[in-house]
């Protein structure tokens, strides 16, 4: 299976025409919309998993540059989710000069 980025949609874009869409282009596994967990509001990206390599490589070919609901998408390969890319849950107040001081001046 190959996971896909897709950027640019719009916010009326459903997974159901994401999916139906990347299926002209293969076997779609899954179709997911991200969205704001507080207002429930389409991030304007998602991810489609395709069930081979030659599918996704596919998709992208043809859905590049593709427009929907008025919008050109972004299609790529997904790349892994690493350690750095998740949020550290942390508060830094800037001014980190490695002294523990905090980004107050003192």
């Amino acid at each position: 299976m190959s996971r896909l980025f897709v950027g640019g949609l719009s916010w009326e874009t459903t997974e159901d025409a994401l999916k139906s869409l990347f299926s002209q282009a293969g076997t779609v596994v899954s179709a997911t919309i991200i969205v704001d967990r507080d207002t429930n509001r389409s991030k304007g990206f998602g991810f489609v998993e395709m069930s081979s390599d030659g599918e996704a490589n596919a998709a992208i070919q043809k859905f590049n540059g593709y427009e929907l609901d008025g919008r050109k998408l972004a299609v790529n390969i997904a790349r892994p989710k690493t350690e750095d890319s998740r949020p550290s849950g942390g508060f830094n107040r800037g001014g980190d000069r490695g002294d523990r001081r905090g980004g107050y001046s003192r």
